[in-house]
């Protein structure tokens, strides 16, 4: 698929720095993950961020976690109710900020009236989600999706996604769009530093989300001679894989003791685990799909999704090798550290300054409110 020119800044002058970002979250998953990180290393930088949550009250925990984010500005939304006009409530909080820049990471809102340039962060979507999981085109429910994310992806100043998989795909059921940018995530590599390994493989997800495609491995795990334990949420019950919903840093812990981190996925715009585990020296075997062998390279390997038989022999291979475990899991922490917030954040400064230059009638499409 052939994308637009990636927007970039002008090198010719001086432009105005981006001071201040309001940036949308949702406070829940990878999201809220990759806004705090991305918002701490834009303090680093003098850049303040101004982070609006949307669609559920924060956690106590997750109160103590913004703040440790230096200067942060925290805006919860209040109006939990069913017909909340938050779209009322961030077009008025960005009204009263002033910001250079709104970072968007609900890409449904790119279309709105905003008076500063937009950056859409392209985090997953439902669409591409179906064509891979499912094989076809999303039902004619998803037809109201379908107008108000094209209307949002098309109506922003940049999209932006952690992969070029993702952003070929999501262009190929809702573009064309303007300005692109391929920014992969990134994570801190002080936050999971290995442990002594012991011989189990982790897993981490929901075991009833078709995408993530826990279900081949609970599949394999009986007639694996080492245990697997899988973190996140479970609908089946009590299992003696189970390690249930873990903290942040509990899970760091798991992933700094396991030896080989498996993700089957079906569908994965990028894989914020996976980088986790490879950072904590897992080894990792993941699901085969474009996006995965696009971050990873032959840092890891490749199965794929439907080949349960293919799954417990990676799997096997690299418990009963301990010396090949080890190299694998060397070269996945290698290109894991490549992956660092500093590359992240001078990406996206080169994007919010290049947003903050261009006149304003070439930001986006006219701004139009979402129904």
């Amino acid at each position: 698929m052939h994308l637009k020119p990636m927007l970039r800044s002008s090198r010719g002058g001086t432009p105005p720095a981006v001071q201040r970002v309001m940036m949308t979250t949702t406070p829940v998953g990878s999201v809220w993950t990759y806004a705090l990180e991305l918002s701490r290393a834009l303090a680093e930088r003098g850049v303040r961020v101004e982070l609006a949550t949307l669609g559920a009250p924060l956690s106590a925990a997750q109160w103590m976690e913004a703040r440790e984010v230096p200067g942060l500005g925290l805006h919860e939304g209040q109006d939990w109710h069913e017909g909340a006009d938050e779209d009322a409530w961030l077009l008025d909080l960005e009204a009263r900020l002033s910001p250079d820049v709104v970072h968007l990471n609900d890409h449904a809102r790119g279309a709105l009236a905003w008076r500063a340039p937009t950056l859409v962060m392209l985090h997953t979507c439902p669409l591409v989600w179906w064509d891979a999981v499912m094989g076809g085109p999303a039902p004619e429910r998803y037809a109201r999706y379908r107008q108000e994310a094209a209307r949002g992806l098309r109506g922003a100043g940049c999209v932006v996604a952690p992969s070029m998989a993702m952003l070929s795909a999501a262009e190929r059921l809702h573009g064309p769009f303007g300005a692109t940018r391929v920014i992969p995530h990134a994570r801190r590599a002080e936050s999971f530093l290995p442990d002594a390994k012991e011989s189990f493989v982790l897993a981490a997800g929901r075991d009833w989300d078709e995408a993530g495609n826990l279900a081949v491995l609970e599949a394999i795990a009986p007639r694996l001679p080492f245990p697997v334990r899988i973190a996140g949420e479970t609908s089946r019950g009590s299992s003696s894989r189970s390690l249930g919903t873990l903290r942040p840093w509990e899970l760091a812990g798991w992933m700094a003791r396991a030896a080989v981190y498996a993700m089957p996925a079906r569908y994965e715009p990028f894989g914020l685990s996976a980088l986790e585990a490879a950072l904590a020296g897992c080894a990792l075997v993941l699901g085969d799909i474009p996006s995965l062998r696009e971050v990873w390279g032959d840092a890891a390997l490749f199965v794929h999704p439907d080949d349960e038989d293919g799954l417990a022999a990676a799997l096997r291979w690299l418990m009963l090798h301990p010396s090949e475990r080890e190299c694998r899991a060397g070269r996945a922490r290698s290109r894991a550290l490549s992956f660092t917030p500093r590359r992240m954040v001078d990406a996206y400064l080169d994007v919010y300054t290049a947003l903050s230059v261009r006149p304003p009638e070439s930001w986006a499409v006219p701004a139009i409110r979402a129904s």
